[in-house]
């Protein structure tokens, strides 16, 4: 199955609202940045045990390890929750910059260092979200892809 189809198949597992959510948010990605490599996680780990939710990936970034190893990985992340939606922004070292810059515009949503977890895109500003994720988009780029 291709990364598209899985992407497909796990917003269409969602139930509603959650799926036609998702699947905005999804587009709205992809608008942003289009030609961005898609990623999908099932959330299992080697030994097929689940470990986390499954992830819908957006870019590409490399992280570099202090011992100097790297590791390749998407720059946005879209995942449902038991409750909602998450979006991650990955790779900004200021772990309060999000919640600074775009928690108070955003609506009802929770701002961590890197996650905006919110119920439905009804409860939050999808401006305000979709300028957060161009940022991390473009924050990733301008480093080159590489971070700590």
């Amino acid at each position: 199955m291709s990364v598209q189809q899985q992407i497909q198949k796990y917003i269409g597992s969602q139930p509603e609202p959650k799926r036609s959510d998702m699947q905005a948010l999804h587009r709205t990605i992809l608008e942003v940045m289009p030609a961005c490599k898609l990623w999908f996680l099932d959330g299992k780990n080697t030994e097929n045990k689940t470990v986390s939710n499954p992830n819908i990936g957006y870019g590409l970034h490399t992280i570099k390890y202090a011992d100097g190893t790297t590791r390749e990985f998407y720059q946005i992340g879209l995942s449902a929750n038991k409750t909602g939606v998450s979006v991650y922004i990955l790779g900004i070292e200021d772990k309060k910059y999000l919640a600074q810059t775009y928690g108070k515009e955003l609506g009802k949503a929770s701002v961590t260092g890197y996650c905006i977890r919110f119920k439905t895109l009804k409860d939050i500003n999808i401006e305000i979200l979709e300028a957060a994720i161009r940022f991390g988009f473009k924050a990733q780029n301008e480093k080159g892809g590489l971070m700590k």
